[in-house]
């Protein structure tokens, strides 16, 4: 069966997550997007368990059922060197047991807790619990592995069991890195609210024997992803090297030449493009023959507040979104699925940012320094150019 899985998402207990991401909210909106399978997020959290178990039903072998969505356990945690690191969890019992036996100081008020344990200790100790464990959003510049290592075995020791690539990366830019091409690829939301165009921004289809933990552990293993589903990379706030202060795009060299200092007095942050090129083994990407195909989208209700230049929780964009989700259920669908002439009826600007997705041809403003990369739409936007020694 195929599945659409979001497995990374946080809770109202992590820092800077909406206190509207509740089971009671995700579920819902989790449907209307089209997700089947969610990670829990924040899998280690005492209190978060206990939600967990208080608001869904569980179905056996990992698996716990609410309002149409199924969810499996899942955390994030930080660890030596501030990486980050996504872990997958068995069930109900182990993730307590883990939550007890992981050494740190702010599990009980944090859902994304940090840890002294490097990659290596963490890989160690979760395989013990039959865990899945790999690096989250590996390339980004703060928390993402290789911004620490330039080899995943660094970090590990070991061969972990995935690698999610974050919002500022795609297959076309991993596959450059040989080491990673007998990885399975996992592309995840990272959500910190409810709202659709969060939850599921990033996507897997895979394929499971059926909805269970023993059958997410063995798809994983076998690289049974079928597709990912992710943002053009360079709307990823961290896609180029940018001032995280003034957001200016700046050429690379010139800020390593800068000691990553912008002439405004804001820090330079080394973009995801960049660092796989420095890492990289070939200028152009090399598929192993399982690599499932990546597909370019972007939340409808971001598209919708794009071509009509709104905000993207105002009344008129919320309108034309719950339409189309009235005549087409859900987002997922819209975005992939419903025919081009359809959604037209409905709304002919959306249909036509749509089209320029599915066809490969949408223009956008690359993200860098912590801001999101924009889509031009009728030219409102001037394309900027990096900044470089001759306008630095």
């Amino acid at each position: 069966m195929l599945v659409n899985a979001d497995f990374h998402i946080h809770s109202c207990f992590s820092m800077a997550s909406s206190k509207d991401m509740l089971i009671k909210n995700i579920a819902p909106k989790s449907s209307q997007k089209g997700l089947h399978l969610l990670g829990t997020g924040d899998g280690v959290h005492p209190g978060w368990l206990d939600i967990v178990e208080e608001s869904t039903d569980y179905l056996g072998d990992g698996i716990y059922h609410a309002n149409g969505c199924d969810f499996v356990l899942t955390c994030e945690v930080e660890g030596k060197n501030r990486i980050h690191h996504l872990i997958i969890i068995p069930d109900m019992d182990t993730a307590r047991e883990l939550s007890d036996k992981l050494p740190s100081k702010n599990k009980a008020f944090n859902g994304r807790p940090k840890t002294r344990y490097g990659g290596a200790e963490l890989l160690d100790l979760v395989h013990e619990y039959d865990c899945l464990i790999g690096p989250a959003h590996a390339f980004t510049p703060w928390t993402g592995m290789y911004k620490s290592y330039d080899s995943i075995y660094d970090c590990y020791q070991n061969k972990p069991d995935f690698v999610e690539l974050g919002l500022s990366a795609d297959t076309l830019m991993a596959d450059r890195v040989s080491e990673l091409k007998d990885f399975t690829f996992l592309t995840n939301s990272d959500a910190h609210s409810p709202w659709p165009h969060r939850l599921g921004r990033e996507f897997n289809q895979i394929e499971l024997e059926d909805i269970s933990y023993t059958s997410i552990k063995k798809a994983i293993k076998n690289r049974d992803v079928k597709a990912n589903y992710g943002l053009v990379p360079n709307l990823g706030k961290y896609h180029m090297t940018a001032c995280t202060k003034c957001h200016k795009l700046i050429d690379s060299l010139l800020a390593k030449d800068n000691k990553m200092k912008c002439r405004c007095g804001g820090t330079i942050k080394k973009g995801v493009d960049f660092r796989i090129s420095e890492i990289a083994d070939f200028s152009k990407p090399k598929h192993p023959d399982f690599r499932p195909d990546y597909v370019h989208l972007m939340p409808l209700a971001e598209i919708i507040a794009s071509v009509h230049d709104k905000g993207v929780t105002t009344k008129t964009v919320q309108g034309i979104w719950q339409k189309l989700i009235d005549n087409f259920k859900t987002e997922i669908d819209v975005l992939i699925n419903v025919p081009l002439e359809d959604i037209n009826k409905i709304d002919s600007n959306v249909s036509g940012a749509i089209e320029s997705f599915r066809n490969g041809t949408v223009t956008i403003v690359p993200g860098g320094g912590g801001r999101y990369g924009q889509i031009l739409f009728e030219n409102k936007v001037e394309k900027p150019k990096p900044v470089t020694l001759d306008n630095f």
